[in-house]
């Protein structure tokens, strides 16, 4: 079994420790966290071991499970990689994009593998469709969040949105043209809602909107393409999938059927796609264990993580 130490025993860190303690793939060596309080607090609740600093785990590790504020990230990353330790990496992978850039740099260097923590990736539902999304035209992000201390140390485009923008990057396959954003601070020091259109160069065009001060919560993707339009809700695990086709004759049998200006007809079907109802987490987990035992590139990988910050980056900048 592939040995794993956790950094950060937090809210998201106790999760991560407790998906690696009964992982079948991995053996939790235990964890490190700088504050004492939350160290014996969560030695006496699950009994994980703790170690007394970030090197003594990652000594002990294969893999480190870096799940601490952004701000460490870096540092931690660095330390792990040039212990030649694979890395998971929660997001944002760092605060900066030069940060970002030399863990990428790094990995190479060192040999190891890197993957940051974009969970919806694995989300059972947008799992269920990936396939069938074929050069969207237009695509609609809506991630909205009741207020939540914790992560407004950041704006919600980090904080929320950059889970969208990953999703987007990895589906448009083309360079961003142009960004167009706006956002406002209600609450927190920086914005707590913000909204970006991003241009594509083969013609995409993605709108996203993120809010952490909504009273009700959304995580939904839709995506328009060619015949067909896709829908994603990432919260409730649930898709709505619509196509069309050409069809020559009416046929009462086909169901609902269209007619355009041309007097061309077609038909509007669904498709059900079955959903397997997993844990996110520890699916992309798993598939770190499954990259490094037979040495191929995770899905979401360092540099798909280093991506998504420069965009988020443009999208804070544009907003000022």
């Amino acid at each position: 079994m592939i040995k794993i130490g956790v950094l950060g025993a937090g809210h998201l860190g106790k999760i991560h420790l407790r998906i690696a303690a009964k992982s079948k793939v991995y053996n939790l060596v235990g964890f490190y966290d700088p504050n004492p309080e939350t160290t014996k607090k969560v030695q006496l609740e699950y009994g994980y071991k703790s170690f007394k600093s970030p090197e003594e785990l990652i000594k002990a590790s294969d893999v480190v499970d870096i799940v601490t504020p952004t701000l460490s990230h870096y540092t931690l990353a660095k330390l792990a990689i040039e212990s030649k330790k694979h890395i998971f990496i929660e997001k944002p992978i760092t605060k900066t994009d030069e940060e970002a850039s030399n863990l990428v740099n790094l990995a190479i260097q060192y040999e190891v593998l890197g993957q940051v923590g974009h969970v919806e990736r694995f989300n059972p539902a947008y799992q269920s469709i990936l396939n069938s999304i074929k050069n969207p035209k237009f695509i609609e992000a809506h991630r909205l969040s009741d207020f939540n201390p914790r992560g407004t140390d950041v704006s919600v485009v980090l904080d929320l949105m950059i889970h969208d923008i990953d999703i987007i990057l990895s589906i448009v396959k083309s360079p961003v043209k142009s960004i167009h954003a706006s956002g406002v601070s209600v609450v927190s020091e920086t914005p707590d809602i913000s909204n970006a259109r991003i241009e594509f160069e083969n013609g995409c065009v993605a709108n996203l909107t993120a809010s952490r001060i909504s009273v009700k919560k959304m995580r939904k993707t839709r995506f328009f393409q060619k015949n067909a339009y896709i829908s994603v809700d990432y919260l409730t695990k649930q898709v709505e999938v619509l196509k069309m086709k050409d069809v020559s004759i009416e046929n009462e049998d086909l169901g609902l059927i269209l007619t355009n200006s041309e007097g061309n007809k077609k038909q509007i079907y669904f498709e059900n796609p079955d959903i397997i109802e997993t844990n996110a987490i520890q699916e992309e987990l798993n598939h770190l264990a499954e990259c490094i035992k037979n040495k191929k590139k995770p899905i979401v990988s360092l540099k798909d993580g280093a991506n998504a910050l420069a965009i988020a980056h443009q999208i804070i900048k544009y907003i000022g």
